[in-house]
């Protein structure tokens, strides 16, 4: 009977820790997965992607690249200049496995004691990570600052 008890609280353990992979497409809520858009004015941009705990910073910061390449075609616009960008965690537990230890001691009226502690972490890393873009759309020729993206040579090289 143990033994059953011990082996179902690990199931429930791996079960909490793991996610659904992250799937590129829009944001069913402001909590959820996914890309999100706000139209500041014209030809300006926020966009922001959030991805579960299997995509980490750069992957993250590539998908609202992406998010903001396709705004730039679907407004007729060839690139687009990052004028701001942020990249946050947006949840989860750095985890990682390793190991403590600890010592400590005690002494009072009725004596004095000591001990040592060892402790392990088998978390997995489930931090999820946000980014978010703003973005000034443009045509004609591409600015020569490093902010600056073909939106076509971005969706070549971006994975969908």
């Amino acid at each position: 009977m143990k033994r059953i008890a011990i082996s179902a609280l690990l199931v429930l353990a791996f079960a909490a820790c793991s996610s659904a992979p992250t799937v590129y497409g829009p944001a069913a809520t402001t909590s959820a997965t996914g890309y999100r858009e706000a139209k500041i004015e014209d030809d300006r941009y926020r966009v922001s992607f959030r991805a579960n705990s299997d995509l980490k910073a750069p992957q993250v910061e590539d998908m609202a690249l992406r998010r903001a390449a396709e705004i730039a075609l679907q407004n007729g616009r060839e690139w687009f200049l990052v004028v701001n960008r942020f990249t946050d965690l947006a949840g989860g537990y750095s985890g990682g496995s390793g190991t403590s230890v600890g010592v400590g001691g005690s002494s009072g009226t009725y004596g004095s004691s000591s001990g040592v502690g060892i402790g392990f972490s088998f978390s997995p890393d489930t931090r999820r990570y946000e980014t978010t873009l703003e973005i000034l759309l443009g045509s004609g020729a591409k600015p020569t600052s490093p902010d600056a993206y073909d939106a076509r040579s971005i969706l070549s090289r971006a994975p969908a």
